[in-house]
C-alpha cells in the first residue's frame, strides 16, 4: 500500500491547546491535518489566561494530582498518566521553552508567558505541514463532514475523522461559546449541562459590609466543607469579599462542592476559620489578656491581630451575646459560616463544568454515537481547579484522541 493511500484527512475543530495536540499527534502519523477555529487567531484563552503568569501544570506527585479531578479522575487517569505533568514539560522544553517549579508547586514558564510558546508551536505545525482556517464557526455537523459559517458564507469540509475541541461556555468572547452543545445534542451525544466552575459567589451582605469592605481581602484564613460522604475538606489561602458575595483562590478551590450543594439545595455553607495557624486553646489564652474601657476592635486587633473586614464579617454572623467569653468568641473565630446561593454566571468565570458524558464515547474518546468523530479538553464533562490542572488535561486529552484518530483510521486501512 502506498503512502498516497495510507494518508487520509482529519479536522480538527477548535484551535485551543486540546484541538493543537490533537493536530500534531495525527499530522505524526502521515496525516493531512486541517484545522479549523471561530475566532481570527488560535489560543486566544490559553494567551489571556498566561496575562499574568503562564502556570502550565503542578509538579505535585501523580497520586494527588489525578484526584485534583474529583469524580472524574479514574475516567482522565487514562489520558493523563500517558501525557502527565513531566511529560508536558518536556514536551515544552522540546519547544525551546525551558520550565521552573514555583514555592507553590506550580510549573511556569521561565518567562511567566504563554506567548512565547505558542509562536514556537504554532510555526513547527505550520511547518509540519498543518493548514489552519480561520473565522469559520462549526454549524452542523455529520459523521464525516462538518459544515462551518465563515465570513456570510456556507463552508463544507468532509474528512475520514473530526476531533471536536471546542472548549466549553467561560470566557466566550475568546471563542468557547458553548454553542456546540445543541449540535451534539441533535446527533444522539449525552451532554450534561455545561455550569460555572473555579468561580466566585453570590453572598447576601448587610449594607455596611457592601458599603465599607466592598473588594477588602481575606488573607491567610482556611474553608472547612463538610462533604455528603461525612469527610471533610480544608484548605488555607485567600479570597475577597465583593459587594455581592465572594471570589478568589481560596473559592475556586471550593466551587465544585459549593455548586453542588447549592443545585441540590437551593444554598451553600462554608465554615470559615481566622487564625488556621492557632489551637482555640492558644487563641484562647490570647483573648484572656484584656484591658479596662478598651473597645471590643481594639481588643481583637491588640490580642489576635483582627481587623477591618474580619471584624465586620464577625459581627455579620454572630449576634453579640454569642462571644462573650474568650472560649465562646474562638469558637466564633475558629468556625464562621459563610452562605452561599448562587454562581456567578459561566461568562465571567475561569472554566466550567459538564459537557459530553463519560458514557457517550469510548476509551479513546470517540463517541459512541458518531463513530469517527472525538472530543478532548473541556468540551467533556470534567472539571478541575486552577493550578495548572485544566491545562494538563486539555493537552493530555488531546493527546488521547489523536492516538484514538490514528489508531481508527488504521482499524479502516486494515
Amino acid at each position: 500500500m502506498s503512502y498516497g493511500q495510507m494518508q487520509k484527512t482529519v479536522i480538527i475543530v477548535g484551535a485551543g491547546p486540546a484541538g493543537l495536540m490533537a493536530a500534531e499527534g495525527i499530522c505524526a502519523a502521515g496525516h493531512q491535518v486541517h484545522v479549523y477555529d471561530a475566532k481570527p487567531s488560535a489560543c486566544r484563552k490559553f494567551l489571556l489566561a498566561g496575562v499574568g503568569g503562564m502556570n502550565i501544570t503542578h509538579s505535585e506527585a501523580y497520586p494527588e494530582f489525578i484526584q485534583r479531578y474529583y469524580d472524574k479522575a479514574d475516567w482522565l487517569d487514562t489520558a493523563i498518566r500517558q501525557f502527565d505533568a513531566d511529560a508536558l514539560r518536556g514536551w515544552i522544553h522540546d519547544l525551546g521553552v525551558e520550565t521552573f517549579v514555583g514555592t507553590s508547586g506550580r510549573v511556569f514558564p521561565v518567562e511567566m508567558k504563554a506567548a512565547p510558546l505558542l509562536r514556537n508551536w504554532l510555526k513547527r505545525l505550520r511547518e509540519s505541514g498543518i493548514e489552519f482556517h480561520m473565522r469559520h464557526k462549526m454549524t452542523v455537523l455529520e459523521n464525516n463532514q462538518a459544515t462551518f459559517e465563515h465570513n456570510g458564507e456556507t463552508v463544507v469540509a468532509k474528512a475520514d475523522a473530526i476531533v471536536l475541541a471546542m472548549g466549553g461556555a467561560s470566557w466566550p468572547k475568546l471563542g468557547s461559546d458553548g454553542a456546540w452543545l445543541p449540535v451534539l445534542q441533535e446527533n444522539g451525544v449525552k451532554v450534561a449541562p455545561l455550569q460555572s466552575a473555579n468561580c466566585g459567589f453570590y453572598s447576601e451582605w448587610s449594607e455596611h459590609l457592601q458599603t465599607k469592605f466592598a473588594g477588602s481581602p481575606l488573607k491567610d484564613v482556611s474553608f472547612s466543607f463538610a462533604l455528603n460522604n461525612g469527610k471533610r475538606v480544608s484548605k488555607k489561602g485567600e479570597c475577597i469579599v465583593t459587594k455581592d458575595g465572594m471570589e478568589g483562590s481560596l473559592v475556586y478551590a471550593f466551587s465544585k462542592y459549593i455548586r453542588d450543594d447549592i443545585n441540590a439545595a437551593g444554598r451553600a455553607v462554608v465554615d470559615m476559620d481566622f487564625l488556621p495557624l492557632q489551637s482555640e486553646e492558644q487563641i484562647i489564652k490570647k483573648l484572656r489578656n484584656t484591658k479596662p474601657k478598651e473597645s471590643f476592635s481594639k481588643y481583637l486587633k491588640r490580642t489576635l491581630g483582627i481587623s477591618g473586614v474580619k471584624t465586620a464579617l464577625l459581627y455579620e454572623t454572630y449576634d453579640k451575646s454569642q462571644y462573650q467569653t474568650p472560649e465562646t468568641l474562638a469558637k466564633c473565630l475558629k468556625s464562621l459560616p459563610v452562605y452561599f446561593y448562587k454562581t456567578k454566571p459561566i461568562e465571567e468565570v475561569i472554566s466550567s463544568a459538564g459537557g459530553v458524558c463519560e458514557s457517550a464515547v469510548n476509551d479513546k474518546l470517540m463517541l459512541n454515537s458518531m463513530p469517527s468523530v472525538f472530543c478532548a479538553g473541556e468540551m467533556l464533562d470534567w472539571e478541575a481547579p486552577t493550578g495548572g490542572y485544566l491545562l494538563t488535561a486539555c493537552f493530555a486529552t488531546g493527546y488521547l484522541a489523536g492516538q484514538g484518530v490514528n489508531e481508527w483510521l488504521a482499524s479502516r486501512l486494515a
